[in-house]
Order: C-alpha cells, then structure tokens, then sequence
C-alpha cells in the first residue's frame, strides 16, 4: 500500500522516543480490545527466534529431553540460532497456546509495541500489518495521532 510507504518514511522523520511514547499508548489502549484467540494469526506466520534457556525451560515442562524437544520442534541454522521449525507453530491449538505461561520471548513480546526505537522496527511491523489487527489498529490509530496525510512527503 502506497500510503503506508509513505507514512513510515515520515515515522523515520519524527522524534524517536515521542514515537515510541505515542505508539506505546495506543497499544496500550488498543491492545486489550482485541482477543488474540479470535485469529491466533501470529502463532501462524512468525519465525521466532529461540534461545538455549528457552528451549531448555519448554523442554522441562513438557517432560521432554533437550534432544527429544530440539528433533521435534526446532530448527538450527549454520551460525547455531535457534527457531521454531513449523508455520504455524506447534503450540497453537485452536488459536491458543498450549504452552502459553511457559512461550518464548518472542512470543511474549509481539508486537513489541514496549520496545525502544521503534522507528527501526518499520519493516517488520508492516510485515504483520494485515495479519495483526494490534498492528492494523495502532498503525492506522498512529495516523491520525500524529496528524498523517499522504501529502506531508511532498
């Protein structure tokens, strides 16, 4: 979409921590409104990257050994980092997680809307734009938050 390519070039414009407070709030505000079970959409499309204690503490809780769990649910790439070897993840079972108190920061922190700097985060968060309706919420609530229109580029 032609609008959004503009609108993250004027993102990239703004202050960096006025950014990351506006979008804060409207998550904030957004987040809650919207259940994550009705879609599950993100449990569906993200590759998320898994560390050594994560994969160790899921392990554990599901009774498993660290072979076991890693031959069944992870996929290591040559510089050894870890991800989820299935889309959709293994977990989702009928748009919840069946190991949600013990998820991986990954998945805890999507969309990480809480996280510093993210104008350098652009990319990523309008790759999920049409799947997340907290990202298509807060993205077009953004908009009119910090008075956007096509023609602020021009």
């Amino acid at each position: 979409m032609v609008e959004n390519d503009h609108f993250q070039s004027y993102l990239r414009q703004l202050d960096s921590q006025e950014l990351d407070k506006a979008v804060f709030e409207l998550s904030e505000t957004i987040s809650p409104r919207i259940n994550c079970t009705d879609c599950g959409n993100c449990c569906k499309s993200l590759m998320v990257n898994i560390e050594e204690a994560e994969a160790d503490h899921l392990a554990q809780h599901l009774g498993k050994s660290r072979q076991d769990f890693d031959a069944a649910y992870i996929s290591k790439g040559e510089s050894g980092r870890m991800v989820i070897n299935s889309i959709p993840c293994h977990f989702l079972v009928e748009n919840s997680c069946a190991v949600y108190e013990h998820r991986f920061a990954g998945c805890r922190e999507f969309p990480a809307f809480h996280v510093p700097e993210f104008n350098k985060r652009l990319f990523t968060t309008y790759m999920h734009y049409d799947r997340c309706p907290i990202i298509f919420n807060v993205m077009e609530n953004l908009k009119l938050s910090v008075q956007f229109k096509p023609s602020n580029l021009q």
